[in-house]
């Protein structure tokens, strides 16, 4: 199944990309670890540049022979790979190193393999592979339980590691979902448990309560209008409910609310909208559940887990020169470039190591303080070029399985690229997500140069 490859139809503009972003990856990790290194013996592999650089030369072999594989293989091979990848994951629970708390890593001749990347380019093969079959259908539930079968289960052996991070990461399959025809209420529900998660941390659960119950009178307005100028009417009067705490107690303005929802219920029922009326009773009581079980879990989180939703959520709790440092520093790195940046090799926060993690989680911060905003923001502008020709790609292909792999790696690339960017900032948790090609690590960039090789492979014959 070899064949040379052709250079007709071929992708230059996502290929230049690739590289460009591979070699700004070497330049921020040698930048990084440049004032580290004593030693420069380029075949000693404890130098982080030496490794970093074997692991980019096997990222780039594997990504030449994806082009000289034929793109059927893929498709043909796509459930195999997917279970390497899920015994792998098991293989890792074993086997594995245990590094910071998460026992993810296998130690092969001297390289360090987490094969959770690997799940990742498996299941992007596997999902595809499943949704391209011409009877499966996303509107009947048995197809939407071996979907989320499909995804689910590298993150049932991830979350054994654990590792909460590279987990989250596959909840970016679902954008091929949507795509695909799943009911946009799995996303509601996704949106709301979420939402309620996030409050009950910054507000009191009566507060809480009361949201939901201005939120279930909301959804019996909306889908059934038993007034003309019902919208006006509902504003008057929740403005009303929501001035009345101002004045009289919240319990009691929790009771008047209820009151309101159970009629509201009740003339559901009898107007013989009896699945409304069921939907909004079980929804308001589920998530009202949980936002009293969030903080049970909560409570039963790692410490270090329970630190990182705190400096997210409530920062100005946490301790300056504890959990809230990383973030600090970073924030202060990413400043202190400027516009036009401190120039390269030239950062001092990089030099004196006040950002932790600064060549893996946190090396977009290194890229602000050496490269300055314009440098940060090429960075952004070329990832953004990057997922948006692989969703055009998808668009324009005629081939559902490409068509899906395409929207697949978009999903992955948008949502690391958001996260670590994101945790830089402080704008979401820190959960330990490499940036692609540019982190320091093997795994991310051996896979995703593999996801980006057989994407450009399967483009030229799509």
């Amino acid at each position: 199944m070899i064949r040379k490859p052709r250079a007709a139809n071929y992708d230059w503009i996502t290929l230049g990309i690739y590289f460009s972003l591979v070699i700004i990856g070497w330049l921020s990790i040698y930048s990084v670890t440049y004032s580290q290194n004593i030693n420069r013996d380029l075949f000693d592999l404890s130098v982080p540049i030496t490794k970093q650089s074997l692991y980019m030369g096997i990222a780039l072999i594997l990504f030449f022979l994806s082009q000289l594989i034929d793109e059927k293989f893929w498709h043909t091979f796509a459930y195999i790979i997917y279970g390497v990848g899920i015994f792998l994951l098991i293989v890792v629970l074993i086997f594995g190193t245990e590094v910071k708390g998460a026992k993810a890593w296998l130690n092969i001749g001297g390289l360090s393999i987490q094969p959770a990347e690997i799940a990742k380019f498996g299941t992007a093969l596997a999902l595809s592979s499943y949704l391209s079959y011409f009877k499966t259908n996303l509107k009947q539930v048995n197809y939407q339980l071996i979907s989320f079968g499909i995804i689910f289960a590298p993150v049932f052996f991830i979350l054994f590691q654990p590792d909460a991070g590279s987990a989250l990461t596959f909840l970016s399959f679902f954008v091929l979902l949507f795509i695909e025809g799943l009911n946009e209420f799995y996303y509601l529900i996704l949106v709301l448990f979420f939402a309620v998660f996030i409050f009950s941390f910054l507000f009191p659960i009566p507060y809480i309560l009361l949201g939901l119950l201005i939120l279930s009178l909301i959804l019996c307005w909306y889908y059934f209008r038993p007034f003309k100028f019902q919208w006006l009417l509902f504003l008057i009067f929740i403005s009303g409910l929501i001035g009345l705490n101002f004045f009289i107690p919240l319990f009691q303005v929790l009771l008047i609310a209820g009151a309101l929802l159970l009629a509201s219920l009740i003339y559901l029922w009898k107007s013989k909208e009896e699945r409304l009326s069921l939907i909004v009773a079980f929804g308001f009581g589920i998530l009202a559940l949980f936002s009293y079980t969030s903080i049970n879990f909560f409570n039963g989180l790692e410490p270090h887990q329970q630190e990182r939703i705190k400096v997210w959520l409530t920062p100005s709790q946490c301790d300056p020169r504890g959990s809230l440092y990383n973030i600090l520093q970073s924030k202060v790195a990413i400043g202190a470039g400027g516009f036009f940046g401190k120039g390269y090799l030239n950062g001092n926060m990089t030099k004196l190591k006040f950002v932790p993690e600064q060549s893996t989680d946190f090396i977009f911060s290194s890229i602000g303080e050496e490269q300055g905003f314009l440098g940060s923001i090429t960075v952004i502008i070329l990832f953004f070029i990057l997922i948006f020709r692989i969703v055009l790609m998808s668009q324009r292909s005629e081939k559902k399985f490409f068509s899906n792999y395409a929207l697949c790696v978009a999903g992955l690339l948008f949502v690391h690229v958001l996260i670590n960017i994101g945790m830089t900032m402080g704008l979401v948790p820190i959960i330990g997500i490499p940036l692609p090609f540019i982190s320091k690590g093997g795994s991310a960039l051996i896979g995703f140069s593999l996801m980006i090789g057989v994407l450009l492979k399967m483009q030229r014959k799509a």
